[in-house]
């Protein structure tokens, strides 16, 4: 396997209704759709650039725990605004929702993957097979699916599930080959190795810690590494990828990065790894400003 310059930085400035505004005091100030949200950053160890009049006039800030895991509640300073929004990313439409642990349905850092992915299925010339693992509200799967891929979309929370199938009649995709399974990820892809199925792209985006639906118990440092070497066995022959995004900064681009260099250990091709970054835009969503880092990933590819 060829050695890699490293870290690769994956940005983005934005798409769609989404941009990064501005960042600093541990806050970052964003746009989705019609709203201007605060939500907390630790990443953002920097000023903000933009003046505090504009970050007042935020239409919801996120308040309390700041913990990735922690509860809070939302504060809406300006109107009373509803729990749900429409929102557009790459061609799909979806729920903007606004969730006691500060997420609004969607981790736009990801769109440099799911670039990737859309561009990888419209290539390829020929139908692929996508799995999404622990796959949420399921916003690739939908760019998957429109992509014109025959998708399996895994969460273990039954909300998750019920809302990716509500973002799928949103983007008029209810005919779209989607498979949606409320399951413990860990059982389902030893399940599916057993069966011998194979899949052409693999993304998966595991937590820190988490629970399934039958009280499976996740953790990411002690089960990654047999989830990774599930993954591999259940790429097809002519595979196109498996992309890893690791939110826990506790481990570095270079641990998860060695591990799947020895979990593709003879299968040949590029481990690309290093972190997912928003670039700030500023209020026209063109400006190029600070890069705010959100993540790390290892992505593995053919060539």
């Amino acid at each position: 396997m060829p050695r890699e310059n490293l870290p690769l930085i994956l940005e983005s400035l934005g798409a769609g209704d989404f941009h990064l505004i501005d960042s600093g005091h541990g806050l970052k100030l964003e746009q989705y759709g019609p709203y201007r949200i605060v939500r907390p950053e630790a990443q953002a160890l920097w000023p903000p650039s933009l003046p505090a009049h504009v970050w007042e006039k935020a239409d919801a800030i996120f308040t309390g725990d700041t913990d990735e895991d922690g509860m809070g509640r939302w504060r809406f300073p300006r109107e009373a605004l509803g729990e749900t929004w429409p929102l557009a990313l790459l061609d799909v439409d979806f729920l903007g929702r606004f969730t006691s642990f500060r997420h609004v349905g969607v981790f736009p850092e990801q769109i440099a993957h799911w670039r990737w992915m859309k561009e990888t299925l419209e290539k390829a010339g020929r139908p692929l097979k996508v799995l999404n693992l622990f796959g949420y509200t399921g916003v690739a799967s939908l760019v998957a699916a429109a992509a014109g891929a025959e998708v399996t979309h895994v969460d273990a929370s039954k909300k998750a599930i019920g809302w990716a199938r509500e973002n799928q009649t949103l983007s008029r995709l209810d005919r779209a080959p989607i498979r949606w399974i409320c399951e413990d990820a860990m059982k389902f892809i030893q399940r599916e190795e057993r069966r011998g199925s194979r899949y052409d792209i693999i993304l998966t985006d595991p937590p820190k810690f988490g629970r399934g639906p039958n009280g499976e118990v996740w953790h990411l440092f002690e089960h990654l590494p047999l989830m990774l070497s599930l993954c591999r066995e259940i790429l097809s022959p002519k595979a196109e990828g498996l992309v890893l995004t690791a939110y826990s900064i506790r481990a570095s681009f270079y641990a998860i990065h060695e591990l799947m260099r020895e979990t593709m250990r003879g299968k040949g091709g590029l481990v690309e790894s290093g972190e997912l970054v928003l670039r700030e835009a500023g209020l026209d969503g063109k400006t190029h400003g600070r890069a705010l880092s959100t993540s790390l990933f290892s992505r593995w590819v053919p060539k």
